[in-house]
């Protein structure tokens, strides 16, 4: 079955490697096939990757675009030490996420992370005292 992407006018969407702006009315269209799809709303760049769960997110968001996470370990990797040097209890996401990465989950893998972002934005808060 295919699957339904509907688009706002103005949104983009991934598609692949493709960056994909739709024009001035809400479109529909279905795509037929495999690749790896991101909508506006889930997709991070190096400007709006500025914490280091978002980083975290850019570089699996990565990963999934490529389908493959062995041209980003030297990323991925130095970031998950660090979050885990300052936030050892997000070691139960951290291990979900890596599972999902291995097993070549990657689009779970970065659902898993917005759980690490929230995670982030909850323990600002209390540092913060928010």
């Amino acid at each position: 079955m295919p699957l339904r992407v509907e688009l706002k006018p103005g949104e983009r969407v991934i598609i692949g490697t493709a960056v994909i702006r739709n024009g001035e009315q809400r479109t529909r269209f279905f795509i037929e096939g495999e690749a790896p799809i991101l909508r506006e709303k889930d997709i991070l760049t190096v400007e709006t990757a500025d914490t280091p769960a978002r980083r975290i997110y850019l570089a699996v968001q990565l990963m999934y675009l490529n389908g493959d996470i062995s041209g980003h370990n030297e990323v991925y990797f130095p970031l998950v030490k660090d979050f885990l040097a300052a936030a050892p209890s997000a070691t139960p996401i951290i291990a979900d996420v890596n599972n999902l990465l291995l097993t070549g989950e990657f689009y779970k893998a970065l659902r898993e992370v917005k759980k690490l972002i929230a995670f982030e934005e909850e323990a600002f808060k209390h540092v913060s005292g928010g």
